[in-house]
């Protein structure tokens, strides 16, 4: 019998790009509304991004330092 043991969310900074994260999580709105439920998410660390809290890969044409 095998049991359905779920892993935790694992982050990782990516050097000079996103925060990744990795696992079984829920994205919420400020007032508690799910968004998305995802296996895998990058999200965006330098603030340039257009579809934010996701990365868009803009921090590759702008500035930030991350």
């Amino acid at each position: 019998m095998s049991e359905n043991i779920e892993k935790p969310v694992e982050f990782r900074v990516m050097p000079n790009g996103p925060l990744h994260a990795k696992g079984k999580f829920s994205i919420l709105t400020p007032d508690g509304k799910t968004v998305e439920i995802v296996d895998e998410a990058f999200f965006c660390r330098c603030g340039q991004s257009k579809n934010k809290p996701f990365c868009d890969g803009s921090h590759r044409s702008s500035n930030a330092k991350l």
